[in-house]
């Protein structure tokens, strides 16, 4: 089981700030939870498409798209933020 949890625009977008779920064979990486989580289709797709800039973070730690996802693991997803 992971814990998924959406920040910002994208917990408003997508109704959901966080979610469990059992980590599906053929998931191993960060790039490859976000191409499952697309794969629901309607405002998932939308809201995480290939085109948006996205920032995961994996047990609080940022990670590029090719990091590792092991069952156990908090995963944040987040737009880029910037400071002002």
């Amino acid at each position: 089981m992971i814990r998924i949890l959406y920040f910002a625009r994208l917990r408003e977008q997508l109704g959901l700030a966080e979610e469990r779920l059992a980590c599906p064979s053929g998931i191993a990486t960060a790039a490859d939870l976000l191409a499952h989580l697309r794969g629901r289709g309607g405002v998932w797709t939308e809201t995480l498409s290939e085109g948006e800039r996205l920032m995961m973070a994996v047990n609080q730690q940022i990670v590029r798209p090719a990091a590792p996802i092991r069952d156990g693991d908090e995963i944040g997803i987040f737009p880029p933020v910037t400071g002002g």
